[in-house]
This record gives structure tokens, C-alpha cells and sequence, in this order.
């Protein structure tokens, strides 16, 4: 059981928030703690960890991804045109 606290804990200890993260960081933390899940052979307490951890990084990657969202929806504001020209509508 103490190897199984040791992978554990330095994850958690050696990175950086996930908040400070990049997206694609996330995703493989987050992959490593599902595996680490499904894997099987953790306490219940690490298991809880294990479990609140993939929670903190599945919401600050859904932040990310709403961040670049909003992003690129300001980007392209100015830039919208209609599908099919302007003019479309008064042809009718």
C-alpha cells in the first residue's frame, strides 16, 4: 500500500494547479487518474482523492474550453457576415 501512496500523492504535489495548466496538460492528468481509477488496488482514501482530483481537473478543463470559446466568439464578432450575402433577403 505504500507505493500506491507514493504514485499518488506527487501528482498532485508536483504539478501545478489545474487552473494554471494547459489544456492538453489536463487532459493527460486527467487520463493518468482514470487509469490509476480503473486500475483498481487503491484505498478507499485514495480512491476519494483520486476521484476528487479527476473532478478539479475535469472542471478546469471545461473552464479552458469555455475560455477559448468565448475567445474565438470575440474574435469573430466584428467579422460575421450573413451565409448568404446581405442582399439575400431582398430579392424575396
Amino acid at each position: 500500500m505504500l507505493s500506491q501512496t507514493a504514485v499518488a500523492e506527487p501528482m498532485t504535489q508536483s504539478s501545478p494547479p489545474a487552473e494554471e495548466s494547459r489544456y492538453e496538460e489536463i487532459v493527460q492528468r486527467l487520463a493518468k487518474v482514470v487509469e490509476r481509477l480503473e486500475g483498481g488496488g487503491l484505498s478507499l482514501e485514495e480512491s476519494i482523492a483520486a476521484f476528487e482530483e479527476g473532478i478539479q481537473l475535469a472542471r478546469a478543463g471545461a473552464a479552458k474550453l469555455e475560455e477559448a470559446e468565448r475567445k474565438v466568439e470575440l474574435l469573430l464578432e466584428n467579422d460575421r457576415i450573413a451565409p448568404f450575402g446581405a442582399d439575400e433577403g431582398s430579392r424575396r
